[in-house]
């Protein structure tokens, strides 16, 4: 090889490998690469001439012009969290709520030129919205009926947001609170509620008491005086049938007028032996002279008699 073929060989390398930037450059400057979940808004002069959502590369050979430029717009989703918004319930309570906003680009251009800062205007339509619709709800409403609510927000903010070309899909109420006087009043209520229902409770459960007692009373005596009822009845069948056989009923009377007998308080004389004493000392009845009792008054003493006779 001669030192001529040697130096076109050496400068078709040099010339080759410069070439390869330059095509790479040619080829970035006449493609556009769009991503997934992303569109690519071309525009000449200001003016959109052509839109590629279709994620790969495409040629496009305008793109090299110097008044041809392109913007890029995520079509991923997104969110937006709107922290201590205030808002008045229907009662004139200010109510602060944080909202969770999702959604999505759907129509690049409007998003890029029908409105000059869509986020800004979104805060604003958010504001509006949780105060026209919020604002016709009490304190309660607004706690138990979250998820409702959410929806009617995000009707009414997509109804708005279909100008700007996004689309609203989901609004939800985080957290809900009142400024601390009011939360203090509040509770302040809520336990004088408490109380009351307290009190409610407790009276209503001493009446029940007072009532079943009564009632438990009365059937006690119910049953006490038909008991009490009954034993008659069946010591008159007993007599009844006693009464039919005479000498056991004898000697049930019998031993009956004995059981009577309280042995520490009652006396029984069952009368003197022979020589003790006689029947008329016993009735202390003065004799008169012949031997013979008369019915005379009784001395004053019992001594008395004994003198005398």
């Amino acid at each position: 090889m001669s030192s001529g073929d040697a130096m076109q060989l050496v400068l078709g390398v040099v010339i080759g490998l410069a070439l390869v930037p330059l095509g790479a450059l040619a080829m970035r400057g006449l493609t556009m690469e769009v991503e997934d979940e992303e569109a690519v808004l071309v525009t000449s002069f200001g003016k959109l001439v052509k839109t590629f959502t279709e994620p790969g590369l495409h040629v496009y050979a305008p793109k090299a012009l110097p008044w041809t430029k392109h913007t890029r717009v995520s079509l991923r989703r997104d969110f937006r969290h709107f922290k201590n918004v205030h808002v008045n319930d229907e009662k004139g309570t200010t109510v602060i709520v944080d909202l969770w906003v999702e959604f999505r680009v759907a129509d690049p251009a409007r998003a890029i030129f029908s409105v000059a800062d869509w986020n800004r205007s979104l805060t604003n339509l958010v504001a509006h919205a949780a105060t026209s619709i919020l604002g016709s709800r009490d304190f309660r409403q607004i706690l138990n009926d979250r998820t409702e609510l959410g929806t009617l927000l995000q009707h009414d903010i997509q109804n708005e947001t279909k100008r700007w070309g996004l689309e609203i899909e989901l609004v939800f109420i985080r957290n809900v609170s009142v400024l601390p006087e009011v939360s203090r009043q509040m509770f302040e209520a809520i336990a004088a509620r408490l109380e009351r229902a307290k009190a409610h409770v407790e009276e209503i459960g001493r009446l029940q008491v007072a009532q079943l007692e009564a009632d438990t009373a009365r059937r006690v005596a119910d049953l006490v005086a038909e008991a009490k009822g009954q034993y008659p009845a069946a010591i008159g069948r007993a007599l009844a049938e006693l009464k039919t056989k005479p000498d056991v009923y004898e000697a049930y009377n019998e031993l009956y007028d004995l059981s009577l007998v309280r042995p520490h308080r009652t006396v029984t004389f069952r009368g003197f032996d022979g020589g003790e004493l006689r029947a008329i000392d016993a009735a202390m009845i003065v004799p008169s002279t012949d031997g013979a009792s008369n019915g005379g008054p009784l001395p004053a003493r019992a001594d008395s008699v004994l003198k005398r006779s």
